[in-house]
């Protein structure tokens, strides 16, 4: 028979798992003025935070942060830090780190970190990308990866940049590939359109923007708002029609 605390971490787990699909949509690339007008621009800096929901119940705050690390790197974090219930299982900090390239408007991920905190390193992945021989390799939840790295490929955290990076340029992308854990998938995104709404930071006009897999009825959503760089608003991850994980915005700083 299960106890509390393994039926705990069970269920935690897959809040986090499902929150870090989440953060994979709403990496928040805070992308410059200038950017609108060159798309090779430098991206701004910044740090923000979301309050985390799993079904209506508070899970706990996802901290997001971009830095410029040399010229044209940057490396973008999240941490995340679970309350309540979900606490028994993950009472560490969950952080995942993208260190990537911005080369003449197109983002090349160099290397990803996912990581829950615990001694227990069976579910960490640790993933770099040689673009010279084409591979990306590592290890992910103990399985030796070894793949080929299609142009474009990109990772948990960076194909957030990606997108933001492409809305900024004027165009519309409708798929990308990421490097999920040990395996290649693709992503459909498309237009839900735009809405006003009322955020920490007062009213805002945004553009809605969905992502899933193909035939899926799993949906993540994100609202951008065009006047703060595109930077997304409101998160939510949406399971046969109902929301499962929503992320709304704390605070944002540049």
């Amino acid at each position: 028979m299960r106890t509390l605390q393994s039926m705990a971490r069970e269920t935690a787990w897959r809040v986090a798992a499902r929150t870090a699909l989440l953060l994979f949509v709403v990496a928040a690339a805070l992308i410059s003025s200038r950017a609108h007008a060159q798309p090779d621009a430098p991206l701004q800096p910044f740090k923000t935070s979301f309050s985390v929901e799993w079904k209506g119940i508070n899970a706990g705050t996802a901290w997001l942060e971009l830095t410029q690390t040399g010229p044209g790197q940057y490396r973008y974090v999240s941490r995340n830090n679970a309350r309540g219930i979900f606490r028994l299982a993950f009472p560490d900090e969950i952080t995942q780190t993208s260190d990537f390239l911005l080369d003449d408007g197109t983002v090349k991920p160099l290397r990803y970190r996912a990581d829950d905190g615990s001694a227990d390193k069976s579910r960490d992945i640790s993933l770099d990308f040689d673009w010279t021989r084409g591979r990306v390799q590592g290890t992910a939840e103990k399985k030796r990866v070894d793949l080929e790295a299609p142009a474009g490929l990109q990772d948990g955290m960076s194909v957030q940049i990606a997108l933001m990076v492409d809305l900024a340029a004027g165009r519309s992308p409708s798929m990308y590939w990421m490097i999920d854990k040990s395996k290649l998938k693709d992503y459909e995104y498309r237009s839900d359109g735009t809405a006003r709404i009322s955020t920490v930071l007062g009213e805002l006009d945004t553009v809605i923007w969905s992502s899933r897999r193909p035939n899926s009825d799993r949906i993540t959503r994100v609202w951008y708002a065009p006047s703060l760089g595109y930077s997304p608003v409101k998160a939510q991850r949406i399971k046969a029609g109902s929301v499962e994980v929503a992320m709304t915005l704390r605070s944002l700083a540049r």
